[in-house]
């Protein structure tokens, strides 16, 4: 794993293709959504972080989200990519967030992510759009 394949990677994520992105995200992946939030938890498949995160993101955020790579750094088997989204909310409440996600990568596949977001924005995305 290099810097230009997780750029390559999360390029999949900017161009609207999560599922080219998701390819290589281990079935049981160990995903922590940090924070104190809707979305917040732990997840021990991909399965349960679709179900926690995606599924509920898609009933207030009915065009989703397009996310941005800002900055990709390595450290042996760890990437540490900083992100951003665009999205607007049902209600038309901008959800604009910022994100940092540890990944850590075992034989080409992502098994453990760490997320760091900003919990008050996706808290008032949840209260301002009740699902």
């Amino acid at each position: 794993m290099d810097k230009q394949s997780v750029v390559a990677l999360f390029a999949h994520l900017e161009q609207g293709h999560g599922e080219k992105f998701f390819e290589r995200v281990s079935d049981d992946v160990d995903w922590t959504v940090e924070g104190t939030h809707p979305l917040a938890g732990r997840y021990h498949s991909k399965k349960d972080f679709f179900a926690g995160t995606f599924e509920k993101l898609h009933q207030v955020l009915p065009e989703g989200a397009q996310l941005f790579t800002e900055n990709v750094l390595i450290d042996g088997d760890w990437a540490i990519v900083e992100l951003h989204s665009m999205a607007t909310a049902k209600n038309g409440m901008r959800f604009n967030n910022h994100y940092c996600w540890l990944c850590r990568f075992a034989n080409g596949q992502i098994v453990e992510v760490r997320a760091y977001l900003d919990s008050w924005l996706v808290g008032e995305l949840f209260r301002q759009n009740p699902v």
